[in-house]
């Protein structure tokens, strides 16, 4: 009988070459059944702190060779992995919590490991940036992961002012020390938006408090709080077009089709009205 390709092979099977494997960010039954399949079949398990990734192998049965891979040891531990690569073996890279390489170790290592030609396997599961924007009751169309902001306010706010004009949700991570600081550098530079601070999402003490940035900013539940938080800031209302940027994009338009065809496709564009960009198209067509 054929093997479902919609089921993971047995750990005795698995392809050589390296795992980018989903962790829990809290609730350690938040592992997805292919990810313990993957971890169980590893030659080896790259982790951030072998005590953290060696609680979620004991809690889930697994007794697997782990090594410690971060920022401080991964210019001495890369060499060795991409050699294991080479031969052939099979290597799990996970975080202390949630998706591999989301503001944590690991983009040298993919990157070189694809230059050399190994497969690189996505196993996904739980995400901070993704549990947080779907509770957060904030646009979900678009999103944009900005990490941890700067620890100096001078940096935050630069930040912040090169985010400003971005027409999505965005998101930080942030530590409890500095929440209160950073929501009231946010509340200068984006104003009375809508935002969320998401803390210690799928655990005992999971809180979410949603209000206008201000509001965060003077609540006393994000004063230095405990446990890993996430920020969510809705997108700032769009601005108007001017004229002369209407009629840029009408000229724009006109080389491509006729006014009527323009002046849709500029009022989809900036959101003003098709009739009066039609009679502007028709003059500018005219002059």
């Amino acid at each position: 009988m054929a093997r479902d390709p919609t089921v993971s092979p047995p750990p005795n099977v698995m392809a050589p070459g390296l795992y980018l494997v989903a962790t829990p960010i809290g609730n350690l039954r938040d592992i997805t059944l292919r990810a313990l399949d993957v971890l169980a079949g590893a030659d080896l398990v790259l982790c951030e702190d072998t005590r953290v990734g060696g609680k979620l192998m004991a809690a889930h049965g697994l007794k697997v060779k782990l090594e410690r891979y971060d920022e401080h040891a991964a210019e001495r531990v890369r060499p060795k992995v991409l050699a294991r690569l080479a031969a052939g073996e099979r290597v799990a890279l996970i975080s202390d919590a949630g998706t591999p390489l989301v503001s944590d170790p690991g983009y040298r290592l993919v990157r070189e490991a694809v230059a050399q030609g190994a497969n690189v396997f996505p196993i996904p599961g739980a995400s901070a940036t993704l549990a947080g924007l779907t509770v957060a009751g904030l646009p979900t169309d678009r999103f944009l992961f900005a990490g941890f902001p700067p620890p100096k306010s001078v940096g935050r706010r630069s930040l912040f002012e090169e985010l400003a004009p971005v027409r999505a949700t965005l998101i930080f991570y942030e530590g409890g020390s500095r929440l209160k600081d950073s929501l009231v550098d946010m509340t200068a530079v984006f104003g009375a938006r809508e935002a969320a601070v998401a803390r210690e999402l799928t655990k005992l003490h999971e809180t979410v408090i949603r209000g206008l940035l201000p509001d965060l900013a003077a609540d006393p539940r994000c004063d230095a709080p405990k446990g890993e938080i996430v920020i969510l800031v809705a997108p700032g209302a769009q601005r108007a077009a001017t004229a002369d940027e209407a009629d840029a994009a009408l000229i724009d338009a006109l080389s491509r089709g006729a006014p009527a065809k323009a002046a849709s496709e500029v009022a989809k564009a900036l959101g003003l009205s098709r009739r009066d960009l039609y009679a502007r198209a028709l003059t500018l067509r005219g002059g």
